[in-house]
Order: C-alpha cells, then sequence, then structure tokens
C-alpha cells in the first residue's frame, strides 16, 4: 500500500531504506504470537505502527532538530525502535524514523545488506555474551544454535574476548561455525550435548529447546 512518509521528531532521524532484515522477533509482532505480546505493546486487535520491520541500513533523508551526529546523506544502520519493544518498527518502508541513538554510522566494508542485518541479533548476543555471561580469556563457552542469527554472533564475541568456544547445531552449518572461529563443533541431529562429558562455564541456549535442568549438567 502507499502510505504517508513518516516525520522525524526531534531525536530521530529519516532514514531512506536501503535494506531491512527479517527475523523471529518481526514475525511474533506481525502474527500477535503469543498472545502477551498483545498486552506489550503490539496493539490488541491490530498493530498500532502498521509497517512491519525493525532493523534497517540505509542513508539519512533529514534528522531531527535535536540530532548533532548525523546529516543528510550519512549511511547508517540500527534499530528504528528504543529497546525491546515488541511492536513493529517500519523498517519494510521506503522511509522510516529511528531514534538517533539507535543507529550508527555503516562501515564502508559493510554492504547495506550485511549491516541490516545485524543490529537485533547483534545487539542480543552482544548482551548475553558480554553483559550476563561476563564471557572473558580462558573461560569455556558453548553455543547452542551457533549458526543462527544470534548464535554466529555469539560464536565471533566469545571467540573474539578469548574464550574458547563449542558450538551446537545441524550439521550441514557446522563448516560456516568453524570459519568463525568454534574449537569444537556438534551436530545436534546425531548428539545431545547435554549428555557429553564436557564442561563450560557458559552455555547460551539461543533455541532454548532443552531443560534448565539438562542444561545445568554441562555447566561447572
Amino acid at each position: 500500500a502507499e502510505v504517508a512518509p513518516p516525520t522525524a521528531g526531534a531525536d530521530e532521524v529519516l532514514v531512506r531504506v536501503y535494506a531491512a532484515s527479517v527475523h523471529p522477533d518481526v514475525w511474533h509482532v506481525v502474527r500477535g504470537e503469543p498472545s502477551v505480546l498483545r498486552l506489550m505493546g503490539a496493539g490488541l486487535r491490530r498493530p498500532i505502527q502498521p509497517v512491519p520491520g525493525t532493523d534497517v541500513a540505509g542513508r539519512v533523508e533529514a534528522v531531527g532538530a535535536d540530532v548533532s551526529r548525523f546529516r543528510p546523506g550519512d549511511a547508517v544502520f540500527g534499530e528504528t525502535i528504543r529497546g525491546r519493544r515488541w511492536v513493529n518498527g517500519g523498517a519494510y518502508a521506503e522511509y522510516a524514523t529511528a531514534p538517533a541513538d539507535a543507529l550508527a554510522h555503516k562501515p564502508g566494508r559493510l554492504s547495506f545488506e550485511a549491516a541490516a542485518a545485524v543490529p537485533t541479533s547483534g545487539l542480543i548476543a552482544l548482551q548475553a555474551v558480554r553483559s550476563q555471561g561476563q564471557v572473558r580469556d580462558g573461560r569455556a563457552v558453548l553455543v547452542n544454535g551457533a549458526g543462527g542469527g544470534v548464535g554466529h554472533f555469539a560464536v565471533q564475541i566469545a571467540v573474539a574476548d578469548g574464550a574458547t568456544v563449542a558450538g551446537v547445531d545441524a550439521g550441514e552449518k557446522l563448516e560456516v561455525v568453524r570459519s568463525l572461529g568454534a574449537d569444537r563443533v556438534v551436530d545436534y541431529t546425531r548428539e545431545d550435548f547435554t549428555r557429553r562429558p564436557e564442561r563450560y562455564d557458559c552455555l547460551l541456549d539461543v533455541p532454548g529447546n532443552h531443560s534448565l535442568a539438562a542444561c545445568e549438567r554441562v555447566l561447572t
């Protein structure tokens, strides 16, 4: 449908969208499932914001009165909403507004498509590995779902922070997981990682497909 272009608020940036990503949070809000999301801001009977999408990459079209970090023409990427709000973000249109503090300048060596795939998955991985997992040099880390959106970022961040990393995923993804720096890999279609003898200081269980009790068996 044709919709009116959004207008940037005082602390917002208007972005001409070059690329936007698809991730599970978008699916949940579009579907309104689980139902509790409707009470968390998505809208009870229909979406409050009709245009889906939260992760965006593009060029700045205009800036609000209080924005000084960006100027028209800048290549940027980031999220169109603040924090973990369960609402559509408008990124699947030709223009979208975003809070200035939720955007960053796009590195020149990244394509717009690659940059648009980073924000939500990358932020979840960064928070899980560094803030919650407190991963650091010498720690042993296991990432379940290591070949997925969040998981492949988590593997790289943990490796960069000096950890020894094991990655769990389907067999066809394991070469990619190895290429990201994982020291060992486990094919979940052949083996249950919770029944292996190895122990880890931190477990990032992205798909949540094992019970807490099972996961505790592999923790130091």
